[in-house]
């Protein structure tokens, strides 16, 4: 019988549960320019940043380089994925798991040079089926909340779930920075950090809180309200849907301030489990290193959510 769900990837639930530690702004900042990026942002006084070219996102510092454990003790992973939470971990048509986490797990393996099996499970389900051992490491998008890290050890992060700004195509809009938005109105959902960080920023706005993600698109759709703001990872996979209707863009660049939404994203495992940590670390930095965490991410975010 299983316990208490964990908390929902928290994007979209509410602030309070952002307000913990972790990585800041100014960290990821480093970690770019220590990367040699050529798309470092620049961000003011909002936290918003301002990419020049396509960003990918990544926390890996390459004069940080993770020691090789002695993987020749990992014979096998069993991963755990979510059944629907598109385009991280979806069915494929022939049933089997598929999407960005799945492949990612895979390439790990590959990476690892050793047999992994992914299953499929209801994202509730996940934490209680590592503990009670149905499984080496869970790979679902799972935000490493204070309560959680009481339970399991976490990877390094491999992304991390900014906010942005949606406005329609034909808005007028062209910065969004508290000054040039007086008197907008702002779609929000009601209860996030979403909500919470516009009215805290961006206080000459009109924040309206709408009870659902849909609410909120339709909202700026109909022209109820002049800009969305919201989980970037959702938004991003919105405008490159067909329910977007084609209606909308990005306005400014990303929002990743970890008190507000998050600290990012890692692979789960048992606690104590560092021979297994440490591996994940090695084969997600080789990954990044050689590229091909970006093609992964450029392959499912063909509208970047960065």
């Amino acid at each position: 019988m299983h316990g208490a769900p964990p908390p929902r990837r928290t994007p979209a639930s509410v602030a309070a549960r952002y307000l913990t530690g972790g990585l800041t702004l100014l960290g990821v900042l480093l970690a770019l320019a220590l990367a040699g990026r050529a798309d470092i942002p620049a961000f003011g006084q909002t936290g918003a940043v301002q990419p020049a070219v396509v960003m990918v996102p990544g926390f890996w510092d390459p004069r940080r380089r993770p020691e090789r454990p002695d993987l020749s003790r990992i014979t096998a992973i069993r991963f755990l994925t979510e059944v629907d939470y598109p385009p991280f971990n979806f069915p494929g048509p022939d049933g089997n798991p598929t999407g960005l986490n799945v492949d990612l797990a895979r390439m790990i393996c590959e990476e690892i040079k050793i047999n992994c099996t992914i299953q499929m499970r209801r994202f509730d389900t996940l934490v209680d089926a590592l503990t009670e051992n149905h499984g080496d490491a869970v790979i679902a998008s799972l935000a490493p909340t204070p309560a959680l890290r009481q339970r399991l050890d976490f990877s390094d992060p491999y992304y991390r779930s900014p906010a942005r700004f949606v406005a329609r195509r034909d808005s007028d809009i062209v910065d969004v920075i508290p000054e040039k938005l007086e008197g907008r109105k702002i779609a929000v959902m009601s209860g996030t950090a979403h909500e919470a960080y516009i009215k805290t920023f961006f206080t000459e706005a009109e924040a309206r809180p709408y009870p659902n993600a849909d609410a909120a698109r339709e909202a700026l759709r109909r022209g109820e309200v002049d800009l969305l703001f919201a989980d970037g990872i959702q938004l991003a996979f919105w405008l490159n849907g067909t329910d977007s209707a084609n209606c909308c863009v990005f306005k400014g660049g990303a929002f990743v301030d970890s008190h507000y939404f998050g600290e990012g994203v890692g692979i789960a495992v048992k606690r104590g489990n560092d021979l297994l940590r440490q591996a994940l670390n090695w084969s997600l930095f080789r990954l990044w290193e050689k590229g091909q965490f970006t093609d992964l991410w450029l392959r499912y975010f063909p509208v970047n959510p960065f």
